[in-house]
């Protein structure tokens, strides 16, 4: 009998991914059952499976590395009150370096510092390399080859999605409407001329913190044109395996 064609398919399946601890890629679930089971074979069975799982308070997505089970934001904040940590923050000036690299990728720091308009330190693009979520893809054909700032797959786990282009449009966004132009790549830009006449680098840098708590991609990038901070892409609480 066909392995699809029997229960047992599903509730291995439904078990790696239950267990593992990060998100599975078709590659490994294929290795379940010793290849015997196609691509596609294998997302009939994901497919199953998130109808099986649908309506409780944990889901089966594609994110960018694989599918995991994680959490629905509705339920978060009340897993949340059991780890009453503190989430990292980000300032604003590290939260609008993250969203000009995602929505202009691949891009350089001085690509970023024209849409700034202010210097990028170093101690922010290392902050986004260590964190994951951005990474060195190559280096530009000109004089010094600066190197090509690109987001990574932890980024899109990180944010739930699966491709960049399930990113929200610009449009959609709360983005300050000093950074808009820039990334639009429009070449008249007043409003960002008269904000970056009112900060230097160093402002920049020491400006509001963001606290980096359950996001999702519509409350992506930067403080809205009053300053006020949004929230960043953050990780949902996986699920645990069960205990033995």
């Amino acid at each position: 009998m066909d392995i699809l064609e029997t229960p047992d398919a599903t509730r291995i399946l439904e078990a790696a991914l239950l267990c593992s601890h990060q998100p599975m890629s078709l590659r490994e679930m294929r290795q379940l059952f010793d290849d015997t089971v196609s691509a596609d074979g294998v997302l009939a069975l994901l497919g199953a499976i998130g109808e099986q799982w649908a309506g409780r308070g944990v889901e089966l997505v594609e994110v960018g590395s694989g599918w995991r089970f994680q959490t629905r934001p509705d339920v978060q904040a009340h897993l949340d009150r059991l780890h009453p940590e503190k989430p990292p923050k980000y300032s604003r000036a590290t939260l609008e370096t993250l969203a000009i690299i995602a929505y202009k990728q691949p891009v350089t720091r001085g690509d970023i510092e024209d849409i700034r308009g202010v210097t990028v330190s170093s101690h922010i693009v290392k902050q986004l390399e260590d964190r994951g979520w951005v990474e060195v893809i190559g280096h530009r054909d000109a004089p010094g080859r600066p190197a090509l700032f690109a987001t990574t797959r932890q980024f899109l786990d990180d944010m739930g999605i699966s491709s960049l282009a399930q990113l929200p449009t610009l449009d959609g966004l709360p983005v300050s409407q000093a950074l808009l132009p820039g990334l639009e790549g429009d070449d008249e830009a007043p409003a960002a001329e008269a904000e970056n006449a009112a900060h230097t680098p160093a402002e920049a840098d020491a400006s509001v913190e963001v606290d980096v708590a359950g996001a999702t991609p519509s409350t992506l990038v930067v403080p809205d044109a009053q300053g006020e901070p949004l929230s960043a892409p953050s990780d949902q609480t996986e699920t645990d395996p069960p205990s033995p």
